[in-house]
């Protein structure tokens, strides 16, 4: 008998948009690869839906929190259905920034420094020399992310503001953006991203024609080298399963790899049309429908 994988997508997070095309992609690819599908929107009621359901297997499909921070981790542990990606720790520590921060450190891995604050204190002024970045300290896909530059303020204000009091404050680190994708025990390439304007935020990362995708990364060969080792070494440290992602900023001007800095370890990267695992997947020789099948098949609980 066919698989019965249900795809969980959707969710109440501020990434709910970005959730609901990776989900329709992932079902799609799975039904090409044989599988008996479900799409599954989450909500509050996702207990009693897959108990209606009984699928044999949950491809997580969701992204921020909620679904990328341990919460659906543990409710699958529960009912005691595989699932693909990281389990609960992994999660949990991967979307807390400053947590994972700390054990990236332990393990000697290169980060901006940094320091978590509350917002009114950012506010009332600059908290580090600038230029400085000012981020949630457990969001994803670059929401809510501002530049501080010299005579700058961060974009939040009371009305417009939903991540939180405290926010992580991070030295600016220039240079070029890259990103490392990670399947299983295997780093697949180095990307370099390209915005056409600003950073690589939101709007940057899922509008067509807004950022060019170098791959392979045009960097010398001990720079590329320790993209791919840091990356995997971030996954073990961090207890990742299955597809996560590392993104890097590279200050080129400091040479080698003395100038490569890791910011966060992403462990639901997205799978759309845009999205960078899929393509790195692609350049090594993995058609989507075969990495979302290495997905299902390397499903698991950890309990």
């Amino acid at each position: 008998m066919r698989k019965r994988v249900a795809v969980l997508m959707g969710g109440w997070s501020a990434e709910r948009e970005v959730s609901l095309v990776s989900g329709h992609e992932c079902s799609a690819a799975l039904k090409t690869a044989g599988y008996g599908v479900t799409e599954i929107d989450v909500g509050r009621d996702i207990a009693e839906v897959l108990a209606r359901a009984k699928p044999d297997v949950c491809f997580n499909a969701l992204h921020g929190r909620g679904g990328e921070d341990g919460c659906i981790q543990g409710l699958l542990e529960i009912l005691e259905i595989p699932y693909t990606h990281s389990g609960v720790l992994a999660s949990a520590l991967a979307m807390d920034k400053p947590a994972a921060k700390r054990q990236f450190a332990g393990a000697g891995i290169l980060c901006a420094d940094g320091k978590v604050v509350n917002r009114d204190e950012v506010l009332r002024g600059h908290v580090m020399p600038p230029p400085y970045v000012v981020k949630p300290i457990n969001e994803g896909s670059s929401v809510g992310v501002t530049i501080v530059t010299n005579g700058g303020v961060p974009r939040f204000h009371n009305e417009g503001w939903h991540y939180g009091e405290m926010v992580l404050v991070e030295k600016y680190i220039p240079g070029r953006e890259l990103t490392v994708g990670v399947m299983g025990d295997r780093a697949l390439a180095v990307t370099e991203l390209r915005p056409h304007q600003g950073f690589y935020d939101y709007a940057a990362k899922y509008t067509a024609g807004r950022t060019d995708h170098l791959i392979p990364a045009p960097l010398p060969e001990k720079v590329y080298a320790e993209a791919l080792r840091v990356a995997r070494l971030a996954h073990d440290t961090l207890g990742c399963r299955g597809v996560s992602r590392a993104d890097f900023r590279y200050d080129d001007a400091k040479g080698e790899s003395g100038g490569l800095y890791l910011l966060e370890v992403n462990t639901q990267p997205g799978m759309t049309k845009l999205s960078l695992v899929p393509e790195q997947a692609a350049h090594v020789g993995i058609e989507f429908p075969e990495l979302v099948t290495w997905m299902v098949e390397n499903a698991r609980c950890d309990g």
